[in-house]
This record gives C-alpha cells, sequence and structure tokens, in this order.
C-alpha cells in the first residue's frame, strides 16, 4: 500500500476523509495502554488476554488512520493501512490481519484456538504499532 492509497480508498468510499480529533486519538492510546496491561496479566484467561490485545491493537491502529485524516468502518482495513500511516512493516500487519480473522471466528462461529503463542504475537505488534505512534510526538491541538 502507498500513500497514494489513503486517498484512493476515500476516493472509492472505503475510508472516510475527516480531520484529527486530539481528544479522540488521545482516548484511543490511553484505552490501548490500559488494553495492552490487561493482556499481559496472565491471571486472565486466555480468550480474554486475546481479546484485549486485539482491541489494543485496533485502537492503534484507528489511532494512527485518525492521525493521518481518515476514518474506516471496515476493521481489517484499518490493519492493511498501518504500512502507510506508520511505516509499520508487512509482518506486523499480517500478525494483526491473522488476529482479526482469529476474532471474526470467535466472535461469529463459535471458534476457540486462541493459545498463548498468539497472544503473545498480538502483544508484540500492538507494541510496535505503539512505539510507532510515539515516535510521531504528540498530536497538534484540534478541535
Amino acid at each position: 500500500m502507498t500513500s497514494a492509497e489513503l486517498p484512493n480508498l476515500a476516493r472509492i468510499g472505503k475510508l472516510k476523509k475527516e480531520p484529527p480529533l486530539l481528544r479522540e486519538y488521545e482516548s484511543l492510546l490511553r484505552s490501548a495502554d490500559s488494553r495492552l496491561a490487561d493482556a499481559e496479566n496472565e491471571s486472565n484467561s486466555l480468550e480474554s488476554r486475546f481479546d484485549l490485545a486485539y482491541g489494543a491493537s485496533h485502537a492503534l491502529a484507528l489511532a494512527a488512520l485518525r492521525r493521518a485524516g481518515y476514518r474506516s468502518e471496515i476493521r481489517a482495513l484499518v490493519f492493511q493501512t498501518l504500512p502507510v500511516t506508520l511505516g509499520i512493516q508487512n509482518a506486523v500487519w499480517r500478525v494483526l490481519a491473522t488476529a482479526h480473522e482469529k476474532r471474526n471466528l470467535s466472535e461469529y462461529e463459535g471458534w476457540y484456538g486462541m493459545d498463548e503463542r498468539l497472544v503473545t504475537d498480538v502483544v508484540g505488534a500492538a507494541k510496535k504499532v505503539r512505539d510507532a505512534l510515539r515516535a510521531l510526538g504528540p498530536l497538534p491541538p484540534t478541535g
């Protein structure tokens, strides 16, 4: 995905062009931090830890997309734009894409196949996204 693809995705209706809001951006980051901390708490069930890690990953990827001035209602697309919004390596967003597939299987088909490795990989990928966001510095004040 190239930087020209975000405007193209907006043109075909997959993304909406929308200026970032500081309050929303900071809320997404706070939510992700809290969820990541809980995802690493081994006293929580594996299912809960996966849900928390996935939720943190989505919040961070959405924060990156919002920071770039776009919004999407397509969860998978939020992850797929990470190479453009943050320069995230394909290997990282593929972990998150796999987590998205597993999340859908769990939510809609009752699949249970989470394991410690999957949770660890999703937490690691989320941290890489969080680090890339932090490296950009604070979002300038908005409305």
